[in-house]
Parts: structure tokens; sequence; C-alpha cells
């Protein structure tokens, strides 16, 4: 089982002025989302865990070992993170050799890395543009490249930074089953979201952070109902909890397959 132990995690990019403040969590095998508005400490988290920042105070432990004795590299091996904007990644000439960076800056053989990136390129949908120019592409593709590069390096922990901001429907759906099948296979999945309905429909676990502290932390029926809460860090429920309320649906409906079970339900 990949596991995360954060103990008093403390950090701030500037002095008296903490982004992080104390934070306690433990991460194991549940898809988990965390959310939260827009400097509330997601991103600087996610670095954290990464090792693309190191903590002021306190302690990240991940599968048993300390993350401070770590190179950045080292720690490629065990977490993968897919940033939010995937120019931020990009910067081969063509998909395939953009999605076989990862493996093989990880040590996979060139026959092991082009293996895994033409499958993680089919799971994404983008096996027919692999001798494409990644920026002969729209934004909507380019995330799912990046998104293929980190699936591509096999690492048993994979951390996604708003996967699904500019995808439609269609977009949304690939990466459901790309994080069902990665949860599946064992892997911890950790996603940063905006996007209330899909965590909603998609995470079993949600973690709301609000000024550099976990506000509220539990299964995500749980966490969506506690309105009030959510209030207080400027977050919405999802708006199939909001329309189960208005048509008077006992409990607390997560998607809109819940709804139509619901009048669907013998009387």
């Amino acid at each position: 089982m990949n596991e995360i132990h954060i103990e008093k995690l403390q950090f701030a990019y500037a002095k008296d002025a903490p982004v992080i403040k104390g934070v306690d969590l433990h991460l194991q095998n549940q898809k988990t989302a965390i959310i939260g508005q827009n400097g509330s400490g997601k991103t600087t988290f996610v670095k954290l865990l990464k090792g693309l920042l190191r903590p002021d105070d306190g302690r990240i432990m991940v599968n048993g070992e300390g993350l401070s004795e770590k190179t950045v590299a080292q720690i490629a091996k065990t977490i993968g993170l897919v940033f939010q904007n995937p120019d931020d990644q990009i910067f081969k000439s063509t998909v395939l050799d953009e999605v076989m960076v990862g493996p093989l800056n990880i040590g996979q053989t060139p026959t092991e890395a082009k293996e895994h990136a033409q499958a993680a390129l089919t799971k994404v949908g983008l096996s027919a543009v692999e001798k494409i120019n990644p920026y002969d592409l729209n934004l909507a593709q380019r995330k799912m490249i990046a998104m293929a590069s980190i699936i591509a390096m096999d690492t048993p922990i994979i951390i996604f930074d708003e996967p699904t901001m500019g995808q439609d429907v269609a977009g949304k759906a690939i990466i459901e089953k790309i994080i069902e099948e990665l949860a599946a296979e064992g892997k911890l999945v950790l996603c940063i979201l905006h996007d209330m309905d899909f965590a909603a429909a998609v995470f079993e676990r949600v973690i709301v952070f609000n000024q550099g502290k976990v506000l509220l932390d539990g299964a995500a029926r749980t966490v969506f109902s506690q309105k009030e809460i959510l209030d207080q860090a400027y977050l919405d429920q999802p708006q199939a909890m909001k329309i189960g309320h208005a048509l008077g649906i006992p409990g607390d409906c997560l998607t809109e397959g819940e709804i139509i079970a619901a009048f669907e339900k013998p009387q």
C-alpha cells in the first residue's frame, strides 16, 4: 500500500508570511481530491510532496521513508506530478519524444520508455498523433500529453494539478477512466481541483484547504454536505447536491445519476 504521512508541515515563501501552517495528514490508497480557493495552499502543498519545495518545519514520510533525505530526481521515481500548465513541462518536438522524457529520466531503457509512452498515449486517446509537434495541438490535448508523460513513468504515487481545466465532457470522461484505472492498479492518486462536480463524482476522499490549513477532510459526501464550512472557504457544493436539496430529495446527492435513481426508486 502506498502512503504519505505529513506531520506539522510548515512553509513560507517570505518570512512571517506562512503559506502552509502546521498540516497533519495521512494519505493512503484512496482517490483523493484537494480543493480550495486560489491562495489556499494547495499547489504549494503538492510541490512540497514532490520535493520541488522544502518545508521550513515538519516531516513528510513517503512509504516509510523521509522525503528530506532524497533528491528531486530520487523522488521522481516515486511521485509523478502533472502540472496545471502543460507548457511548463513540454519541450520536445514530437509527442512521443515528449512522453518518453520522464521514463528515460528515471532509468527506463529506450525500449521500455517507448513501450510505456505508447501505452500512455493510448490511455489518453492520442496514439494517432505521436509524431506531431505538441505545440501543433490544442491546450486540452497538450494537457493530455503532460498527463501521458507522467503515466508512462509508472510511479506508485501520481498527483494531477487541475487536470479537467479546459477539457470538454469527452476529455473529462477520459480523465475519470484514467484515475479509476490508476487506482485499480494500487497507485495513490491525488488531484488538485476547482471542479466540484468532478471531485464529487470521482473521488472517495476530499480535503479542503483554506488559508494554509486543512479545513475539512473526509468522504466526499460528508465533506460536500457541510455547506456552512464550505462557505467559509468560498467553495460551492456540487450542482447535483444543490439540485437534490432544491427538489427535496432525502440525503445528499453527489451526481446526476443519484438524482435520477431517487426519482426511479419505488415510493
